[in-house]
């Protein structure tokens, strides 16, 4: 069996902790940007000013901030809006619909992020850590391994950024403003705890403090921490849990999503349902359908025993196969029989839209082919 951590921690594996970035204003809730502006002898509503061109109108570039008088801009800026993200690669496809950022991040860790945009709204995927160590086989940023977990302003700098790019209009027949983000980028977002949740409320809380986004609209995956999912039930958020779920049974699953060597199917289900119903939120069930491995009828009837009754939709993920895996998505008709079976149950069910196959949409694809692309062994391999 696979050992890995179960919840993520910074060092590295010579033992020493990553440097995390500099300081940014979107680590700081509203007081603490005010006193480390006052500490610099400005005024405390400069901590508003320059908090309202970030957050409200999705401003990221000081010399745009022309309220602030030149020399306090520049002060202002070094301390409070340091670069965080240098965009390496922007790809879109589906005419524009769907547009992946992938960032080098202060030390040179590449992270990405993808912009959906919807008639009805428009949705970013943001990543919480560089990497993952969860160790899922058929992911590519599992078997990329963990690099470190990224800092509350570098994941909720992602938003800001894209938010900006839907607001200038750049993803046609979607509303110019950011609606919903899913925590379904690079990394376990609760092996990231803290930051996350740091992180989440800075997207919901209203200008100039943060994005002003609706707790309902912020969707955080896991592959199933137990004592996260119970301590993120308590921190009074009505977020959507998603359980990266794969398989029914035990079996399975232990190879599948190796932390259900920890904890097993019956017991992160268990958590699940507590969430539901503490918070009154649906839990969405991820279940990725990779062919003549987990999409078997048996297996779609036993997910439907398992979820029937309770408050849960099943989101079936056709798989985005990584370049030499020997993991496949199912044939339709397999996902259909397997839709079927689900819905038989009573189980609400959808089959996720397949958005970025062309610019490398899964999670994770885009940096390892940046890696490949920039290791001169690659050539010759």
């Amino acid at each position: 069996m696979t050992s890995l951590p179960l919840i993520s921690v910074d060092p590295d594996a010579r033992g020493r902790r990553p440097a995390m970035p500099p300081r940014h204003l979107a680590d700081l809730d509203l007081p603490g940007r005010q006193a480390l502006v006052t500490e610099l002898g400005e005024p405390a509503f400069r901590a508003k000013q320059i908090s309202n061109h970030y957050f409200g109108r999705l401003v990221r570039d000081p010399e745009r901030m022309t309220d602030l008088p030149a020399a306090t801009r520049e002060r202002l800026a070094g301390t409070l809006l340091p670069t965080l993200l240098t965009p390496v690669r922007e790809l879109a496809c589906d005419d524009g619909a769907t547009r992946k950022a992938l960032w080098r991040l202060h030390d040179g860790s590449m992270v990405e992020s993808v912009l959906m945009g919807y008639p009805d709204r428009v949705t970013v995927c943001i990543s919480s850590q560089a990497g993952c160590g969860m160790a899922c086989p058929f992911c590519a940023t599992g078997q990329a391994g963990l690099t470190r977990n990224l800092s509350t302003a570098e994941i909720v700098d992602q938003a800001v950024y894209l938010a900006g790019v839907a607001a200038s209009g750049a993803v046609a027949g979607s509303p110019p403003r950011l609606s919903h983000v899913v925590f379904m980028g690079m990394g376990e977002p609760l092996a990231n705890y803290a930051r996350v949740v740091a992180a989440i409320r800075r997207l919901v809380t209203p200008a100039p403090e943060g994005l002003g986004l609706s707790q309902r609209h912020i969707t955080v995956s896991t592959v199933g921490l137990v004592p996260a999912i119970r301590r993120l039930a308590s921190e009074d958020l009505s977020v959507t849990l998603a359980l990266s779920l794969h398989a029914p049974d035990d079996e399975l699953r232990d190879e599948l999503v190796p932390v259900n060597q920890r904890w097993k199917v019956s017991e992160v289900l268990d958590a699940a349902w507590d969430y539901a119903a503490t918070t009154g939120r649906r839990v969405s069930i991820e279940y990725a359908m990779i062919k003549d491995v987990n999409d078997q009828p048996w297996r779609a009837d036993l997910l439907g025993r398992l979820l029937a009754g309770k408050l849960a939709h099943v989101n079936l993920i056709p798989l985005n196969p990584t370049p030499g895996s020997r993991w496949d998505a199912s044939p339709k008709p397999v996902e259909r029989e397997f839709v079927r079976r689900l819905r038989d149950a009573g189980v609400s069910t959808t089959v996720r839209d397949t958005r970025g196959r062309e610019i490398d949409g899964a999670c994770g694809q885009l940096a390892a082919a940046e890696d490949r692309d920039s290791d001169p062994r690659a050539a010759t391999a």
